[in-house]
């Protein structure tokens, strides 16, 4: 499992995360929540490393990340999935997603997990050819979720996977997550700005509020109080 510690960062002057605190469980979607300005990818960067520490710890299964160089992390069977769907443009969809088995430290991303991410992502098989700068905004980030997997992760960290995706494509990929953790038992940080698709999937949330912690709950008790959702996840 994740658990992070009374972990604190800044930009300069400027506490991104003030004493963060919580446990993403094993096998489970914990959703990290949250108005823009809320520290929520900062949260993501600092556990994997992308941007220091302050104080305070992240541990993964017991060993310290915020002390590991973030080229490491898909060693510790760390994927960590930015913000913003971003591919190498000039690479075929192929070669994106063999860059993504390297990480693992295996040489060449081999035949069966290409196969095995083909099945998962059938819009991105029929595009495998295909150089990345031509696909739609859904491919891409279908092809960036699909170039984590590659390194075959046992924990997955998607920051504002939805973000400008047609809600036709958000379901896909939200029941895409929903089956890699039933099926594989992957532990799951989604830091996500739509709350109610978020929560529909997740087990356990936690809500930030200028880089504090003001709610960590049972996914069910976040969606069903009317007065916390209107102060603080839109809806």
């Amino acid at each position: 499992m994740i658990e992070v510690r009374e972990l604190s960062a800044s930009y300069g002057a400027v506490h991104a995360l003030r004493d963060v605190s919580f446990t993403a469980p094993t096998g489970e979607v914990t959703a990290v929540l949250g108005a823009n300005g809320a520290g929520k990818t900062t949260l993501l960067r600092t556990i994997t490393g992308l941007v220091r520490a302050r104080a305070g710890s992240a541990t993964y299964d017991g060993r310290e990340l915020t002390r590991t160089a973030p080229e490491l992390m898909p060693r510790l069977g760390i994927a960590h999935v930015p913000e913003g769907r971003g591919v190498i443009t000039e690479l075929t969809v192929e070669e994106n997603l063999r860059l993504g088995g390297l990480g693992r430290g295996r040489g060449k991303a081999g035949a069966e997990q290409l196969d095995r991410i083909y099945a998962l992502f059938p819009a991105v098989a029929d595009r495998r050819s295909a150089l990345a700068h031509t696909l739609s905004g859904g491919e891409r980030q279908m092809l960036v979720l699909g170039r984590a997997l590659m390194a075959e992760p046992t924990a997955l960290l998607l920051d504002e996977p939805s973000l400008g995706l047609a809600p036709r494509i958000v379901a896909q990929l939200f029941e895409l997550v929903q089956t890699l953790v039933a099926e594989e038992g992957l532990t799951v940080l989604l830091v996500e700005q739509n709350a109610r698709s978020a929560l529909s999937i997740a087990h356990r949330g936690v809500v930030l509020s200028l880089g504090r912690v003001v709610v960590d709950d049972r996914a069910d008790v976040l969606a069903g109080d009317d007065q916390l959702r209107h102060a603080y996840l839109g809806f």
